[in-house]
């Protein structure tokens, strides 16, 4: 029995004796809570900027004069950069755009989706837009958000651009993956030369390589083992920084806030010209991690986050950028190393010993969020499948994927050895995260028409204000190319080849499934021909397709014309949600007439679910296929008969833990009336059906799954035949296989294989 209570929240509380001031003061303490915890998993890169953005910025042809133009437009630059784009676009605006309080550049495409129809993943459903996560807002479409969908519509090519796009900036974002644990360890590093001036470059990279090694030899364990220290070690970090702020406020320059005035940008400009736009690629660094800030906003609420960055993180870090500036204003000389020249002596070394534990911090958060970005597109079915595993029994998303681990490990160290600059990495690391900033801002501009429904001046307004800004530090930055920012570029187009090419294989794939998938009526035909008979036990298997029968069974049958008891046909697919509760993951309908005992599964991922089926899956599938029947038995008594086509789905969504038929108006259309007369023997066969069902899967249960080969076609093109026949097919040999992931033993394993040509 399933009982609802009528009480909202807060009468339910004062039921058990909780007051409501009791009540707020509960929240309070939870929102605090969590403002205090995402300190160490938000704000780690984002707090460690300080440590080289001074010293990116002044590393070209700028000269320090001394009147201290330079130093104070710079200063100027950082406020206003932070201001307008971390707090005013992302805190204000962007995490406002939340995907069912998930955030990042998935979540926003996944939004766009859901609204416009802009998915081109296959399998997509009517059915779909029932799920509890499918939620989309009810307000009418204005003119220009009808417009806009109706563009996209007619020109399929736009979609595809717009995933592209996507991927685009999920790439850049790989690229901050592999650049901020290099450049923040090997700048905390660089700060002991400082004291010991003789200490070799060698030596410091050294050390940074084996903190490095480190940090990713540990990544097996979880976030979570030592996520109790990352909070305290960034608030211990911040105050620090703030406070040596204040101090060097007052002792060299109490004149410092005179730059907070937006004039002496344009003073800066007007007086360096061409030399003071290209340090510009440095000052976007101080922003650095607040697409993190955004993305990870899954973990925490938004109003947490919101807390912690305008009450402490924002006001810190300005305090620290003020306070090295006006350190810089009597100490020219010292830029290079101007954070840790501008340290009192008394507290230097246990600055240093936080700023590290800081820099391991920051760059955890990163490689924790490529883990998921990772894990998120191969659930698009834009990146070869990768063995993924939870860390965490309690708190869902934290995974550590071992290929990508060791990759992005070979991968600092290769840019900490061969670059040995954090000047060079400064360049490439501020290519990288501007151009996913402008990715979300043009993400936002489609948001704002077509999920808010707001008109195209607010848009173009957000477009106009937040890209230029984004396109000016892009600009300076794609100027020092050659100086290091070909590495993201280059890093970016190699990801996003593989994933390109991945993606089109794997459609391919689903469009040559769907092209030949194969007729019951056919089937059945060939049946007395082929002398097919059916063995005891359940079968299930394994197709893209939502309807019909897949190719590999017929390929299947024709050769071996005998086949399971009971069949199921199973359909694993994402859908445009970041999440899909268990009583609604399952679909599950019936094909052909009820003597065939054949069903067909879909199993519905979002796209930050784990696709695994090592959760009791056999035990589950039986009893939403039992639950399947009765529900299919109770209907039929209530609306007299049922009408199987053996093509489509009847049953479009079964509720497992409610026993309730979700579209029952939609499937009661399908219902012809009949006598009454054969009640007790509709009961009957439904015990008879569930109970074969049952003895079956005593039986055994067996996986088929199919194994494909991708060819080209002779006459395709010389770029195509090397990305099917090698990359697609080096891809496909190398990546983990469907049974690996199921967690199949061999013994109940019966793979199908087959050739199609694209």
């Amino acid at each position: 029995m399933y009982v609802f209570s009528a009480m909202n929240p807060s009468e339910q509380f004062v039921e058990h004796g909780m007051s409501q001031q009791n009540l707020k003061r509960t929240s309070c303490v939870n929102v605090l809570t969590l403002a205090y915890q995402s300190l160490g998993v938000v704000y780690g890169d984002l707090s460690t900027s300080p440590l080289y953005v001074y010293k990116t910025s002044f590393s070209g042809k700028l000269s320090l004069k001394e009147d201290d133009e330079e130093i104070f437009g710079v200063l100027s630059f950082i406020f206003w950069t932070f201001t307008i784009i971390a707090l005013f676009k992302y805190v204000f605006i962007v995490m406002s755009a939340d995907d069912n309080g998930e955030g990042g550049t998935f979540a926003l495409y996944s939004l766009l989706c859901r609204h416009a129809r802009l998915s081109i993943l296959p399998n997509q459903q009517p059915t779909d837009e029932n799920l509890s996560a499918y939620s989309t807002e009810n307000s009418a479409d204005t003119w220009q958000s009808s417009l806009l969908k109706l563009f996209f519509e007619k020109h399929p090519r736009f979609q595809k651009g717009l995933l592209i796009f996507v991927l685009l900036g999920t790439c850049m974002t790989i690229g901050d993956g592999v650049i901020t644990p290099a450049i923040s360890v090997f700048s905390a590093v660089s700060g002991v030369q400082v004291k010991i001036n003789q200490l070799h470059d060698n030596y410091v990279v050294i050390v940074s390589c084996i903190i490095l090694v480190g940090l990713f030899s540990i990544q097996h364990h979880g976030t979570h083992r030592v996520a109790f220290m990352f909070a305290p070690v960034v608030a211990a970090w911040l105050l620090c920084i703030s406070g040596i702020g204040i101090y060097n406020i007052f002792r060299w320059n109490r004149q410092v806030y005179r730059a907070l005035s937006p004039l002496y940008m344009l003073r800066f400009l007007k007086t360096t010209g061409i030399e003071g736009w290209l340090p510009l690629g440095g000052v976007v660094l101080s922003i650095t991690g607040v697409e993190t800030m955004y993305a990870d906003m899954g973990h925490f609420s938004a109003l947490s986050i919101k807390i912690a960055f305008t009450c402490l993180v924002y006001p810190c870090l300005i305090l620290a950028y003020m306070g090295e500036a006006a350190f810089l204003s009597k100490h020219h000389y010292d830029i290079q190393r101007s954070f840790y020249k501008a340290i009192p002596e008394a507290v230097f070394w246990p600055v240093f010993i936080v700023a590290t534990f800081a820099a391991v911090v920051g760059s955890q958060a990163v490689i924790s969020a490529t883990f998921s970005i990772i894990s998120q597109c191969c659930a698009l079915n834009c990146f070869p499948r990768v063995k993924i595993v939870h860390t965490s029994r309690k708190i869902y998303g934290q995974i550590y994927i071992p290929e990508i681990n060791w990759i992005l490990m070979c991968l600092c160290l290769a840019v900490t050895i061969g670059l040995r600059d954090t000047n060079m990495m400064g360049h490439a690391y501020g290519l990288a995260i501007t151009t996913v900033m402008f990715v979300t801002t043009c993400l936002m501009t489609l948001v704002i028409i077509i999920v808010w429904k707001q008109g195209v001046i607010k848009a173009l307004t957000c477009l106009l204000l937040f890209g230029s800004i984004e396109l000016l530090y892009i600009s300076a930055s794609v100027c020092k190319v050659h100086e290091g920012g070909w590495i993201p570029i280059l890093l970016s187009f190699f990801i996003m080849a593989i994933m390109y090419t991945w993606n089109y294989g794997e459609m391919k794939k689903h469009q040559f499934d769907v092209e030949n998938k194969v007729s019951m009526n056919m089937m059945l035909a060939l049946g007395p021909c082929l002398g097919m008979v059916r063995v005891p036990g359940i079968g299930l298997i394994f197709s893209n397709l939502v309807s019909g029968i897949p190719a590999i069974f017929g390929h299947f049958v024709t050769n071996l014309p005998a086949f399971h008891q009971v069949l199921v046909f199973i359909c694993a697919k994402s859908v445009q949600v970041p999440y899909v509760s268990e009583n609604e993951r399952l679909v599950v309908s019936r094909i052909g007439p009820k003597e065939y005992h054949m069903f067909r599964c879909i199993v519905r991922y979002g796209y930050k679910d784990m696709q695994q089926e090592n959760y009791n899956f056999e035990n589950k599938l039986v009893s939403a296929i039992i639950q399947f029947i009765e529900i299919e038995e109770s209907i039929q008594e209530q609306t007299q008969e049922l009408t199987i086509d053996d093509e489509n789905i009847n049953v479009e969504d079964l509720d497992a833990s409610q026993h309730t038929l979700m579209n029952r108006s939609c499937c009661e259309k399908k219902f012809l009336p009949f006598s009454c007369d054969g009640q007790n023997l509709h009961q009957e066969s439904y015990k008879v059906e569930s109970l074969q069902i049952l003895k079956a899967k005593e039986s055994g249960v067996t996986y088929i799954v199919g194994h494909s080969y991708a060819e080209a076609k002779k006459s395709s093109s010389i770029l195509k035949k090397f990305g099917i026949d090698f990359v697609y097919a080096f891809l496909s040999k190398n990546c983990r296989d469907p049974d690996i992931v199921l967690e199949v033993a061999h013994s109940s394993l019966l793979e199908v294989g087959m050739v199609y040509h694209v």
